[in-house]
C-alpha cells in the first residue's frame, strides 16, 4: 500500500527510473543544439522576405514536460502497478493458523471474509506451508494443521452462526496448539463486533501469541447492524435498531407477515455518533398483529432479524366493573387503575354503559382474547355458559375480588371460596396487613421481584383443598393466596383476592401489578396447550423446534443439534437453542439471535501487539495496459505537435489535399456509433416477443456455448415434433445486458473456472425467478462426483454454482419427488436424464399436506413454478443434434432410449413452466369424481 491507498507494485525497485527523468529533462533542452550566430552583412537583405517554414531554435518547455510525462508513466508501467492488491502475509515458513469469526455478526460481510481466508490459504500453499482453521464458535473443535487443498475445502463448508459466539472459550484450544507446534504465524479475521467478554479475549490471545506474527483484519467492509426490543405499543410498532461504527447512515426496516408478504416499511437514520436508533411502524393495530418478522433490507445476518409471535401482538382486552363508584368516583374505580396498568402493552376496552353482562356478552360476540371482571358477582347461566365455551376455546378469564365476589356462588373462579372475607378487625382478622411473600416457580409470575411495601388489609378466602397449593400463583406472609389460577380447556381462569383498586390492597398502585398483568396478558391467544399452574404438571412444558434461522437469516429445517426448550424461554438464541420459531405451527414461539436488553459495540483490539489488514471487495486490478496506453497516446500527440511545429501537417495538406480528406472521414465515420443500443434493444425485444422462445446464457467458453446451442435448438424441434408449442429459435442472452422477462425457461450451464457474474446480473437473475421466471442450472458433471452421499456437492461445477447462489435468494430444495407435476406434465417419468443418468434433479420444496388423502394423489402442485431447477445430467448435451440430423455428443452409460427421455424430460420442463401446477388440477379429476359421487 503506498500513502493509505490500495496500490502497490510488482517490481517496486523499478521506480528508481524517476530518478533519471531530470537528466532526461537536461538532454531534451540540449537536443538539438542551439545554432551559432556568424556576423554575414548580405544576410540584411533576406530579412524582409517572408519565410514559408520555421523551425524553433529550442524545444518548448511544455512539449518537454509532455515527453517526460510520457517516460514517467513508462516507468510506472514497468514496475507493475496493481490497484487493490491482496493483502496476504509476509512469506513465511512457519505453519499459519487462522482464526475466523463466524457468529451473527460475520454474515453481512462473510463472502468478504472467506476471500480473505481463500487468500491466505492459496499463499501457504505457495510457501508449501501447514494450515489450520479456527472457528471460534467452535471451542469444542480439535486444532489440527493440514494441508492447503484440505483448508480450502473446509473453508467452504463454514458458514455464519446464527447466534453470538464466545471467542474466550476458543482460548484453552489455542494455547494448546501453540504449546505444540512452537512458530506460528495467526491471521485473525475479525468481525469487528464485541457481543460480550471481548477484552477478556483479546487479553488472553495477547499472552497466548507473545512474540509470534499476529494479523487482524478489520475494515474495509459493511459493519454489522442489528435489530432488538420491538414492542407493540398503543399508537405504533417500534424497533431499535444498533450498529457499532459511528457516522451519518440510514436504512429501512421491513415488516413481513408469518408466509413472508410485506406489510409495511420504516425509515431509520443514525446521528453521527449514536449507535442505537429506532425505527416505528405508523400501522393499524390489525395489520401490526400480523407483523411475524422485521428485517433491515440489505442486511444478510440473523442479527438484523426480529421475529414476532403472539406475545409481541397488541391484544384487546375488555374490562368489566360490577361496582357503582366507577361512574362516581372515576379516579378511585377499579377501571382505572386497570386502564392505567393494561394500557402500555394491550388496547382496552371499557365496558362502562349498560349492565355489566350486556358488556360481557358484547366482548363474547368481538371474540377478545382476554376479559377482566371487576368485583362481577351473579351471573345468569346464559352468561354462565357463554363465558366457559369462550374459556374452553382459549380466552383468559381474570377476575377481581370485592364485596359482590365474596357474596356469590360462582363456578368462574379457580378455587372455592369462603362466603364473606377476611378483613383487618374482623372475625379472621389478622393483627396487622399482610405483605406479598411469593410468586410459586411453575406459575405465570415466576422471576418477577418480590417487592416488600405491598400490603393487604383484606381479601376473599379460599377453601382449603389438596389441590389448592397447585392453583396458587402468588401468596401472603400467612400462607394464604393472593392470587390463584388454573387452566381449562385451552384457557385460563385467574383471580386476584383482593380487589382492582386501593380499598383492599395497595397492589393495584404498583409497578408489580402491571408486570403481573403483563403476564396475563401474554398468555391470552397463546394458551392452546397446558403451561405452568396446571395441578397435575410439575415440570415446565417444552416445544421442539419448527423452523430456524441460518447465519444469513434464513428459514430452514432446524439443524440436528438444536434442542427443545421451555414454553416460557425469552433468552437469546443459543447453540441448543438457535433463532426461530417453536411450538405448533398456529402458535409457534419466537427466539431470537438478540435479547431485549443486548446490545452491542465495536471491539477493541488496541492492546494487541499486531498488524493491520483490511478487507477488500474489489479485485485486484493490473494497471500497466492503461498506463501504457496513455503513455502512447502521449506519443502520439507528442509527433503531432512535432509535425505542426515544423509544418509538416500544412506541407501534407498541400501535397495530399483529398487522401488526408478521407482520411479524416473515415476517422469520423469510426468513432460514430453504427447504431444506439436504444435500437439494438428494441430489436432484441421484437425478436423476443414476436414468438415463444426458450434462452441460455452465453458463458464466453466457445464449446460449451456452440453445444449449448445446439442442444436448445435440438430441444426447440423435439417440441415441435412432439407437441404443439412451434417455439422460435433460442436465443443467447447476456444477464447483465439482456431483458430476461421475454423467456418463459433460461438453461445457465456451469462452467468451473468461470468468473462469477457480476452483481448486477445476479440481480436481474433474482429479479428474473421472483417474476415468476424459471432458470434451470446444469453443472454437467455428474459422473465426476466423487462416491459418498455428499458426493455431488464436490464437483467443481457444483461449487460454481454454489458461488453463483450464494448472492441469490434460493429458496429452500427438494429431490424431485415422485409426485411432482413436473414427472407428469407432459411425459409420465420417474427421473430426468441427459448426457448422464446418476444426477439428481432439484426444484423448490413444496409444502406438505398432512391429509392422508391428499398425500396419495398421483401429483402435486404447488403456488406457481419452481423458479430453480438444478441438474448436474448435462441435459444440452444430450438434446445437442448435428446439421445432419446426428447426436453431436455420446451417452453415459449409454443406456436404450436414454437420449429419448432426455428429450422427453426437456419437454416436461418446458410444459412445466408455461402451463405451471395445471397439470395437477388434472390429475387429481378422478379423486373429484370419486368424491362427488359420494
Amino acid at each position: 500500500m503506498i500513502a493509505g491507498l490500495p496500490l502497490s507494485f510488482a517490481e517496486p525497485m523499478l521506480l528508481l527510473g524517476l530518478l533519471s527523468l531530470p537528466a532526461l529533462w537536461w538532454l531534451l533542452r540540449v537536443m538539438p543544439p542551439r545554432p551559432r550566430r556568424i556576423e554575414f552583412p548580405p544576410t540584411r537583405l533576406l530579412f524582409d522576405i517572408q519565410p514559408r517554414e520555421e523551425t524553433p531554435s529550442r524545444t518548448p518547455w511544455w512539449l518537454t514536460l509532455l515527453r517526460l510525462l510520457a517516460a514517467a508513466l513508462v516507468i510506472f508501467a514497468a514496475a507493475g502497478p496493481i490497484w487493490n492488491p491482496q493483502t496476504g502475509l509476509a512469506s513465511s515458513k512457519a505453519p499459519l493458523m487462522i482464526l475466523l469469526d463466524d457468529g451473527w455478526s460475520s454474515a453481512s460481510s462473510w463472502d468478504a471474509r472467506i476471500r480473505a481466508a481463500d487468500e491466505l490459504i492459496a499463499n501457504a500453499d505457495n510457501d508449501r506451508r501447514g494450515v489450520t482453521l479456527v472457528p471460534l464458535s467452535e471451542s469444542a473443535r480439535d486444532i489440527t494443521l493440514m494441508p492447503a487443498g484440505t483448508a480450502r475445502v473446509a473453508l467452504r463448508q463454514l458458514a455464519p452462526k446464527p447466534y453470538s459466539i464466545d471467542r474466550v472459550d476458543t482460548l484453552p484450544a489455542i494455547d494448546r496448539f501453540l504449546k505444540a507446534t512452537g512458530d506460528t504465524e495467526i491471521a485473525w479475521l475479525s468481525d469487528g463486533v464485541d457481543t460480550g467478554r471481548g477484552a477478556e479475549f483479546t487479553e488472553g490471545l495477547g499472552k497466548l501469541i507473545e512474540n509470534r506474527t499476529l494479523t487482524i483484519y478489520e475494515g474495509g467492509a459493511p459493519s454489522a447492524q442489528a435489530l432488538v426490543a420491538a414492542e407493540n405499543a398503543a399508537a405504533k410498532m417500534t424497533v431499535k435498531v444498533l450498529r457499532t461504527e459511528t457516522g451519518i447512515t440510514s436504512g429501512t426496516v421491513r415488516a413481513l407477515d408469518a408466509k413472508g408478504s410485506p406489510i409495511g416499511e420504516a425509515r431509520y437514520t443514525f446521528a453521527p455518533q449514536d449507535r442505537e436508533t429506532e425505527a416505528s411502524f405508523d400501522l393499524p393495530v390489525e395489520l401490526r398483529n400480523d407483523i411475524a418478522r422485521l428485517e433491515i433490507a440489505g442486511e444478510r445476518s440473523a442479527g438484523a432479524v426480529q421475529l414476532l409471535d403472539k406475545r409481541w401482538r397488541r391484544r384487546a382486552v375488555g374490562v368489566v366493573s360490577g361496582a357503582t363508584n366507577d361512574t362516581a368516583q372515576p379516579l378511585l374505580a377499579s377501571t382505572f387503575y386497570l386502564s392505567r396498568a393494561l394500557s402500555p402493552f394491550a388496547d382496552v376496552r371499557l365496558g362502562d354503559r349498560g349492565a355489566p353482562q350486556q358488556a360481557i356478552a358484547q366482548f363474547l360476540d368481538q371474540r377478545l382474547p382476554m376479559i377482566v371482571m371487576a368485583d362481577v358477582g351473579t351471573l345468569s347461566p346464559e352468561i354462565r355458559e357463554r363465558l366457559n365455551a369462550w374459556i374452553d376455546q382459549g380466552g383468559v378469564l381474570v377476575r377481581f375480588a370485592g364485596p359482590r365476589l365474596a357474596q356469590a356462588d360462582d363456578d368462574l373462579v379457580p378455587v372455592k371460596l369462603r362466603r364473606g372475607g377476611r378483613i383487618l378487625g374482623g372475625s379472621l382478622t389478622w393483627e396487622k396487613p399482610q405483605h406479598l411473600a411469593s410468586f410459586t416457580a411453575d406459575g405465570p409470575f415466576a422471576g418477577l421481584a418480590v417487592p416488600k411495601d405491598i400490603t393487604v388489609s383484606r381479601q376473599v378466602l379460599a377453601e382449603p383443598d389438596a389441590v389448592l397449593a397447585t392453583k396458587s400463583w402468588a401468596s401472603l406472609e400467612d400462607g394464604t393466596p393472593l392470587v390463584t389460577g388454573e387452566h381449562r380447556g385451552k384457557g385460563v381462569v385467574s383471580l386476584f383476592h383482593v380487589g382492582a383498586d386501593s380499598r383492599w390492597s395497595d397492589l393495584p398502585m404498583s409497578g408489580t401489578f402491571v408486570e403481573m398483568l403483563r403476564r396475563l396478558v401474554d398468555m391470552s391467544g397463546y394458551t392452546s396447550t397446558p403451561g405452568p399452574g396446571v395441578a397435575s404438571e410439575a415440570k415446565a412444558e417444552t416445544v421442539a423446534p419448527l423452523k430456524t434461522l441460518d447465519g444469513f437469516g434464513v428459514f430452514g429445517p432446524p439443524p440436528s443439534t438444536a434442542k427443545p426448550m421451555p414454553a416460557d424461554y425469552r433468552d437469546r438464541a443459543t447453540p441448543d437453542h438457535p433463532p426461530g420459531f417453536y411450538g405448533p405451527a398456529d402458535a409457534p414461539i419466537a427466539v431470537n439471535t438478540l435479547a431485549t436488553a443486548d446490545r452491542i459495540a465495536p471491539l477493541d483490539t488496541s492492546g494487541l501487539r499486531a498488524r493491520r489488514a483490511s478487507y477488500t471487495n474489489a479485485e485486484p486490478r493490473d494497471l500497466r495496459g492503461i498506463l501504457l496506453s496513455s503513455a502512447l497516446g502521449l506519443f502520439l500527440l507528442d509527433a503531432i505537435v512535432v509535425a505542426m511545429l515544423g509544418a509538416g501537417l500544412a506541407a501534407l495538406w498541400r501535397r495530399r489535399a483529398a487522401p488526408a480528406v478521407l482520411a479524416l472521414a473515415f476517422l469520423l465515420a469510426s468513432m460514430a456509433p453504427s447504431a444506439t443500443r436504444a435500437e439494438n434493444s428494441d430489436d432484441f425485444a421484437m425478436k423476443a416477443v414476436s414468438q415463444t422462445r426458450l434462452a441460455y446464457v452465453v458463458t464466453g467458453n466457445a464449446d460449451v456455448d456452440s453445444i449449448v446451442k445446439a442442444g436448445m435448438s435440438g430441444l426447440t424441434l423435439f417440441l415441435a415434433q412432439r407437441t404443439a408449442l412451434e417455439a422460435g429459435d433460442p436465443v443467447g442472452v447476456d444477464p447483465a445486458r439482456d431483458e430476461l422477462a421475454f423467456f418463459p425457461l433460461i438453461y445457465w450451464p456451469i462452467v468451473p473456472g468461470a468468473p462469477k457474474p457480476p452483481q448486477d446480473a445476479i440481480n436481474k437473475i433474482d429479479a428474473y425467478m421472483k417474476q415468476g421466471g424459471t432458470v434451470l442450472f446444469d453443472t454437467r458433471d455428474a459422473v465426476e462426483a466423487p462416491p459418498g452421499d455428499n458426493g455431488a456437492s464436490q464437483t467443481p461445477g457444483m461449487q460454481a454454482l454454489r458461488e453463483i447462489l450464494s448472492s441469490l435468494d434460493v429458496p429452500e430444495l427438494e429431490p424431485v419427488p415422485r409426485e411432482h407435476v413436473l414427472t407428469k406434465t407432459f411425459y409420465l417419468l420417474r427421473d430426468f436424464p441427459g448426457r448422464f443418468n446418476s444426477g439428481q434433479t432439484w426444484v423448490e420444496t413444496l409444502p406438505r399436506e398432512d391429509d392422508d388423502e391428499a398425500a396419495q394423489r398421483p401429483a402435486r402442485g404447488g403456488d406457481g413454478v419452481s423458479p430453480i431447477i438444478i441438474t448436474s445430467n448435462d441435459l444440452a448435451g444430450a438434446w445437442a443434434i448435428r446439421p445432419d440430423g446426428q447426436a453431436m455428443l455420446p451417452l453415459t452409460p449409454g443406456e436404450p432410449r436414454q437420449r429419448e427421455f432426455a428429450f422427453r424430460a426437456g419437454v416436461n420442463i418446458v410444459m412445466y413452466t408455461l402451463t405451471g401446477n395445471y397439470k395437477a388440477d388434472q390429475v387429481h379429476a378422478p379423486a373429484l369424481i370419486e368424491r362427488l359421487g359420494q
